[in-house]
């Protein structure tokens, strides 16, 4: 399962954590304006905006599980099992695979709205990208500067959300998460005060108190909940370092930690944690055994190439011994 999260001080941010049990060896990859972009059915492209995000490689096409583009527009796809349907091809309308919709939205649309133009007629349809990759049952979250919605395939076709917290984690559906913030609307960061009875004169004993009932597990409502609850709440200087700091410590309020999760073929956990400065193309990340922040910046590489640029994940921790 994975959280998606948008952020904005000076600068605007967006990112994620990807949960699971094992990794597919996934890079920070740019793609470049002149990497041709064959789709399956969708037309092909010379030329388009430059991208940078998390992305597993294969047969020289990334298949991104985050991205942004140079004009800022930002994507991420989550898991959402037994509720994706991808549906058959059909006529008159733009037909793009599953694996295919981050670049798709990404080579050409430049802000929320104009990605909300381009789903009018856009369906996802059923298609693999090799018989040993079948897709994955996703849901997305689009963001700019100024806004966020959510993507959902359904079978009626794609289900669009406004997004005004600017969270996204997994199952039930986004309008379950958005109505289900209501059962914790007496939440707050200020020391609470007695409404228990008037009869009764009850103060708190410890800091914090304001926020008891907030989720801890590692569900995907909880997940939301707690997400939102921190973002929403956070406080940040205007710097890059402040900014991006506090980014990975809304993150990290959601993590899962390996052990916790039991699945099939392991343990879930927060495989790496991502941040994008969406205006300057510097993306960063954390993995599970690396918490020191490393970077990949968009711009100091040549966006005019047509080749893929990649960055394997730096994923071994390195003590500072400050007393050597």
């Amino acid at each position: 399962m994975c959280t998606a999260v948008t952020f904005s001080t000076k600068d605007h941010y967006f990112g994620r954590n990807l949960d699971y049990e094992y990794s597919y060896h996934e890079t920070v990859t740019i793609m470049p304006r002149n990497f041709p972009l064959n789709f399956r059915r969708a037309g092909k492209l010379k030329t388009h905006l430059a991208m940078i995000g998390m992305a597993f490689v294969q047969e020289n096409y990334p298949l991104y599980y985050d991205a942004t583009n140079e004009a800022g527009l930002s994507v991420a796809g989550l898991n959402f099992p037994k509720n994706a349907v991808y549906l058959k091809e059909q006529a008159g309308k733009k037909n793009v695979a599953p694996f295919e919709f981050i670049p798709y939205l990404l080579s050409t649309c430049k802000t929320v709205d104009e990605a909300r133009d381009i789903l009018k007629d856009l369906i996802l349809f059923d298609e693999n990208f090799s018989s040993a990759l079948p897709h994955s049952p996703l849901h997305w979250m689009i963001s700019d500067r100024n806004s966020s919605i959510v993507v959902e395939p359904l079978k009626e076709g794609l289900k669009v959300y406004d997004d005004p917290v600017g969270i996204l984690t997994n199952n039930p559906p986004f309008d379950f998460h958005m109505l289900n913030l209501c059962n914790y609307l007496n939440l707050t960061r200020e020391e609470p005060t007695n409404r228990f009875s008037a009869g009764h004169e009850l103060m708190p004993y410890s800091r914090g108190m304001g926020a008891i009932g907030l989720p801890g597990d590692l569900s995907s409502a909880s997940r939301f909940v707690k997400a939102a609850f921190t973002k929403l709440n956070s406080v940040s200087g205007e710097g890059e370092v402040e900014s991006v700091s506090q980014f990975f410590h809304i993150l990290n309020a959601v993590e899962q930690q390996k052990g916790c999760c039991k699945v099939e073929k392991g343990f879930e956990h927060t495989i790496y944690s991502s941040c994008c400065n969406v205006d300057r193309g510097m993306y960063y990340y954390t993995t599970y055994d690396n918490s020191r922040i490393t970077g990949v910046d968009m711009r100091k590489e040549n966006l005019d190439g047509a080749e893929l640029i990649s960055y394997p994940l730096l994923k071994q921790e390195k003590f500072l011994i400050q007393n050597e």
